[in-house]
């Protein structure tokens, strides 16, 4: 038996559109494309990626709210509060999910700090120095 379909000898890196939609909510990707994540969850714009994953099913739910047969004040107050505390936990607990999803991949949970310990490197350097009277080593964790 012949078949038609070519077999790719090399492992994608990034998720197609499906496999994107799955690991935005409840999916783990496969190893080869495990730098893919650890950009996504640890890299520039994280944050305001989750922010959107988490804003998209709630407002889902709310655009049928928009519909109901009432003034737009009404609509307005009904939808809003919900919305906006949706947004308020999903900022607030942002670093917990992305941790919980480098885990969940079996990375490193810290990579949600590295950006924010290079940036700031040289106030750690200074922290150490002044406070605990010793020198960071490189690559130290915070």
């Amino acid at each position: 038996m012949v078949h038609d379909r070519v077999v790719a000898t090399s492992q994608r890196t990034k998720p197609n559109p499906w496999e994107y939609v799955k690991y935005a909510y409840w999916a783990r990707l496969p190893k080869s494309m495990l730098d893919w994540v650890a950009n996504d969850l640890a890299g520039p714009g994280a944050s305001v990626r989750m922010v959107v994953r988490w804003a998209v099913p709630c407002v889902i739910v709310l655009i049928p709210m928009l519909f109901v047969p009432a003034d737009w004040g009404v609509r307005i107050t009904m939808t809003m509060p919900i919305l906006l505390a949706y947004l308020f936990f999903s900022i607030a607990l942002n670093r917990v999910y992305r941790r919980h999803r480098l885990a969940q991949h079996g990375l490193d949970p810290d990579l949600v700090n590295k950006l924010e310990r290079e940036k700031n490197s040289d106030l750690y350097d200074e922290y150490h120095r002044k406070y605990r009277g010793e020198r960071r080593r490189p690559g130290a964790a915070g």
